[in-house]
């Protein structure tokens, strides 16, 4: 995988893994915010006031975080506000990479991995070196790395400069929705991780647990609700839909979440592919870089790099979904 220490990229990551078997992810370390008059955030430095044309977000198709941000930039209608770069979806042993022939390009710099970018903000840099990323092109640094935040900051700082009003964390709703955000990440958008990158059994079964337990409660919540937080689609939503999009093709086989597949939960399954056919979220949707992301070749889960042909999904062309539209 690899990380960068003092500015320098070094192929052997540290390991993530714990003595007991579990898997842990590694924090976001950059976590600047962009708020509406540049004054400081809740973490980081200020400097940083929302303006059109003036970030630019670095992501990759096949990554549930920054798929996340990418969802809220067109929940928000910032495609023209921000404008995006797309590391190839394959990552290499120089981490992600951009490969010009296949149309992934760095559209600031013209770097030839994300390393540089990381570099190019913060020289002697020492961590991951992930997606989403939120630069600001002003300064020439790196705003963010955490893709929460950046789900944050686009919610609600480029109001005034461009984006629609809808608000996905509105005061009244915020209980709840910190309750399924703090759920969400824990027990599925990471439990899916902690499962698939287990290293002993006791470890994969507490998270396969905790994911299906989690599904389950979803699945209850949509009988009295037409989203998780009530009738209006919320910050939880948009934090929830990434891991749906990549359950059926990704986790349910190579990472062993595979007691009951999404299409299994009928709420869920009505839930999911609403929000897929919200205006401009079908676009960031791609199943099949899914499929062969999470079934690339890998030494401990997939060490011949075989990928399975099913099982096949199309949201598009499925039977009308039951539940109404985001108005």
């Amino acid at each position: 995988m690899g990380l960068m220490i003092d500015g320098l990229w070094h192929t052997d990551e540290a390991v993530s893994t714990r003595q007991d078997g579990s898997w842990q992810r590694t924090p976001s370390v950059l976590l600047n915010w962009v708020t509406p008059d540049g004054a400081p955030g809740p973490t980081g430095r200020g400097g940083f006031p929302a303006a059109a044309n003036r970030y630019h977000l670095y992501v990759a198709w096949n990554c549930p975080w920054a798929h996340r941000a990418l969802l809220t930039r067109t929940l928000k209608g910032l495609e023209q506000a921000i404008a995006i770069s797309v590391v190839a979806p394959r990552r290499t042993g120089d981490g992600w990479v951009y490969a010009p022939a296949d149309g992934y390009t760095d559209d600031l710099f013209g770097a030839s991995a994300l390393t540089e970018i990381y570099a190019r903000s913060e020289p002697d840099y020492t961590g991951r070196v992930t997606v989403p990323v939120l630069w600001d092109t002003e300064q020439g640094r790196i705003v963010s790395n955490e893709s929460a935040d950046i789900v944050r900051m686009l919610g609600s700082a480029f109001d005034g400069v461009g984006a629609n009003d809808r608000d996905f964390y509105p005061l009244a709703l915020r209980p709840v929705i910190d309750m399924w955000n703090e759920r969400i990440h824990r027990d599925l958008n990471n439990g899916v991780y902690r499962a698939g990158f287990a290293e002993s059994q006791v470890a994969y079964d507490e998270a396969v647990a905790g994911v299906f337990e989690t599904l389950d409660a979803i699945e209850e919540q949509l009988g009295s609700s037409r989203y998780l937080a009530g009738d209006r689609l919320s910050e939880a939503d948009i934090r929830l839909f990434p891991t749906l999009a990549r359950f059926d093709v990704g986790y349910w086989s190579a990472f062993k979440c595979n007691l009951r597949r999404l299409i299994d939960y009928p709420r869920l399954w009505d839930y999911a592919r609403t929000i897929y056919r919200l205006p401009g979220v079908a676009e960031t949707v791609h199943f099949d870089i899914y499929r062969r992301g999470y079934h690339s070749p890998s030494p401990k889960r997939n060490p011949h790099g075989i990928v399975p042909l099913g099982p096949e999904v199309n949201w598009s062309i499925d039977e009308p979904a039951r539940l109404p539209a985001f108005p």
